[in-house]
């Protein structure tokens, strides 16, 4: 099968809904974070193996944020787009929003950051995958972003050293910049 070079986010946008059942939820009738992270999880992947075109493994998740309980009987929409490619993985950024079974306006309740590796069928070793082409300004920002995110990542886990770190340090040269004038 033959992948194009680059792709939209749009392409891979993916929406997966879940209805909060009682087994989804603690004691106190909240959804359970691991199985919203579960979701989160897997409608990541569907996005990611879809901008890809192969099968995807979760590499990483950052800043997950729990701003808002979400209730037994609730309805969560769970968004993930691709952000940004690097040369095998995809940044996604998830969002979800919570409502009641009834329809009542989205209320987003969580987002997450999560890197997924793209793997060949045939070896199951990391392949390349399509770059990203930013459609939207929002689309812009979150890939601009991608890169910073990567670096702070790589040096967290022990694989980029802090002064290799090239748009961290950007980022740092225009504030320094900035409180200069």
């Amino acid at each position: 099968m033959n992948i194009p070079d680059e792709r939209p986010p749009s392409y891979s946008r993916t929406t997966m809904t879940e209805l909060i059942m009682p087994n989804d939820t603690n004691p106190l009738g909240n959804l359970m974070g691991g199985n919203l992270m579960r979701w989160m999880d897997i409608a990541g992947g569907i996005c990611g193996a879809r901008h890809c075109g192969a099968h995807v493994v979760t590499a990483s998740v950052d800043s997950v944020s729990f701003s808002k309980p979400i209730r037994l009987g609730d309805v969560i929409t769970i968004k993930a787009q691709v952000t940004r490619a690097f040369h095998t993985s995809v940044e996604l950024y998830l969002e979800v929003f919570t409502t009641s079974a009834f329809g009542a306006d989205l209320e987003k309740s969580n987002h997450a950051y999560m890197t997924f590796v793209a793997l060949d069928a045939r070896t199951s070793r990391p392949r390349k995958v399509p770059h990203v082409i930013p459609e939207t300004p929002e689309e812009k920002i979150l890939f601009d972003g991608a890169g910073r995110r990567r670096e702070v990542r790589l040096i967290l886990a022990g694989r980029m050293k802090p002064e290799e770190a090239t748009e961290v340090k950007a980022l740092f040269m225009q504030i320094e910049n900035l409180e200069g004038k």
